[in-house]
């Protein structure tokens, strides 16, 4: 998985059946250098220009060459780390990189190229996993309700129960009774505290939440922010990472970095709060993975909005880091197995689907192992 907030490349090793979570293998982090932030910021940018999914002029063609070598690397250290020959894993889930999602003008664009990956590593390979979605008319996001339904079953969880992915932008799973799933992203998560670090100190995100916690959050921006149409827009819905960027980091610019970047998570924790209001049923807890899982800053607005338990993944016992990776080896596996991994209660789309693009020989080995 390489997310939106540039930071590098997570692989995870992970056993399954496609429905039933059996093992949980070895991860592996493979950090990008700042010169290939800066490439894929770059490619970012270029990617608002997108009309066309096969674009891969100028800057995004080398983008996609970085994303294609990094996930290969990362892959083969991997395996070499947990000593699994690449004829044991059945499949490989590749997200790619996310440039452009505009659900609304069917464009989403993830760079990278399954079939050279599954060439490269000599494994099936599962790729272009969000654009059945999108072309059935969902909105492509988010893909991974399905695998945190697998988790909240078998952490027992109470019903209802939410798991909260805080990357780039935020999204939340709603698992009901019965497995029922509601699930849409809830508005921005680390994007822009991450740019506004960038931007004033160099940094690539705020540690801890350090910077946010000396802070005080302007009140008169933060309100501001909240009457944007999306937060009561009812599901399905998503977000492109810049969605909020311009008009957000704009009413922050008067402030001291401390306060700008409190008024930024408060924003992100109050966003969140506010998806309550379209669930069926007030949840009875939360779990929050991702990035934003180690912003003490956003976990304590949170547990300040949210008046019933917060946990972190790490608290569960599972992996705050590689949970995104593990969702799409799980989604590869559902895919190889045309059972639906996005549903009209989680991306909108008309009727369940499964998607994912296969490249490369379907593995006969029989084991159930796969990597993402």
């Amino acid at each position: 998985m390489s997310g939106t907030s540039l930071d590098g490349v997570d692989a995870a090793l992970i056993e399954t059946d496609g429905e039933a979570i059996e093992a949980f293998g070895p991860s592996l982090y493979r950090p990008y250098s700042e010169a290939e932030r800066g490439l894929l910021r770059a490619a970012l940018a270029a990617g608002t220009e997108i009309t066309e999914r096969s674009d891969r002029t100028g800057i995004l063609g080398e983008a996609e060459t970085l994303i294609n070598q990094s996930h290969a690397e990362t892959v083969e250290n991997l395996l070499k780390m947990a000593g699994v020959r690449p004829s044991h894993v059945d499949v490989v889930g590749f997200h790619g990189q996310t440039v452009i999602h505009k659900p609304a003008i069917k464009l989403t664009v993830q760079l990278g190229d399954g079939p050279w990956l599954a060439e490269r590593l000599g494994i099936a390979v599962v790729h272009d996993i969000r654009a059945a979605d999108i072309e059935a008319g969902g909105q492509g996001a988010p893909v991974v309700p399905v695998f945190h339904r697998a988790l909240a079953g078998a952490g027992k969880l109470p019903e209802p129960a939410a798991i909260l992915n805080i990357g780039g932008v935020a999204n939340v799973t709603w698992v009901g009774p019965g497995g029922d799933l509601n699930a849409f992203d809830t508005g921005p998560g680390n994007a822009l505290l991450d740019d506004l670090m960038r931007a004033r100190n160099g940094q690539e995100f705020d540690k801890d939440g350090e910077i946010a916690r000396r802070g005080t959050t302007d009140k008169s921006v933060l309100y501001a922010l909240l009457t944007s149409d999306f937060f009561a827009k009812k599901p399905p819905k998503s977000l492109d990472r810049f969605h909020f960027h311009e008009k957000a980091l704009t009413a922050v610019a008067h402030l001291s970095t401390e306060d700008a970047a409190s008024t930024l998570v408060d924003f992100t924790a109050a966003t969140i709060a506010l998806s309550v209001q379209h669930m069926k049923e007030a949840p009875k807890r939360w779990v929050v993975a991702g990035g934003g899982a180690r912003n003490l800053a956003i976990l304590a607005a949170l547990r300040e909005r949210i008046a019933v338990p917060v946990s972190t993944a790490e608290d569960m016992g599972w992996s705050i880091d590689a949970l995104e990776a593990q969702a799409f080896a799980y989604l590869a596996v559902r895919s190889l197995k045309g059972l639906p991994n996005t549903y009209p209660s989680t991306t909108g789309v008309p009727t369940p689907v499964s998607g994912g693009v296969l490249a490369g020989p379907k593995s006969s080995s029989g084991n159930r192992m796969a990597v993402r």
